[in-house]
């Protein structure tokens, strides 16, 4: 799995993510699972055409020692799409700023 990676979080870090994505994203039945939506102006032209498999997300994996932000953009609505896969330039650029955005808001320098 490509994915961005934020490792070596300390205990106070890992509280303070996870109180940032719950009240920023959508938290998944699996616990330290969250999913991002990918606003729409960042969709692929496939992505816009299949508006059955809207909206998009990609995945955060939350752990205590490392956050993983997962360049697979997902369908809430299908499991196996041809709109379903890694992220575009812009998309993948998008989930490491929502990332890097996150450490800046929370002031945790690593």
């Amino acid at each position: 799995m490509k994915q961005y990676i934020i490792d070596q979080l300390r205990e106070s870090d890992y509280e303070e993510i996870k109180q940032y994505l719950n009240e920023n994203a959508k938290a998944a039945a699996i616990e330290g699972i969250y999913w991002v939506d990918l606003p729409k102006e960042l969709y692929s032209s496939i992505q816009k055409e299949h508006i059955q498999c809207q909206p998009f997300y990609f995945a955060v994996n939350l752990n205590r020692t490392f956050v993983g932000f997962e360049f697979l953009i997902r369908s809430h609505t299908a499991l196996r799409c041809a709109c379903i896969g890694y992220a575009t330039k812009s998309q993948r650029d998008f989930i490491i700023d929502f990332a890097d955005t996150i450490l800046d808001q929370l002031g945790i320098k690593l």
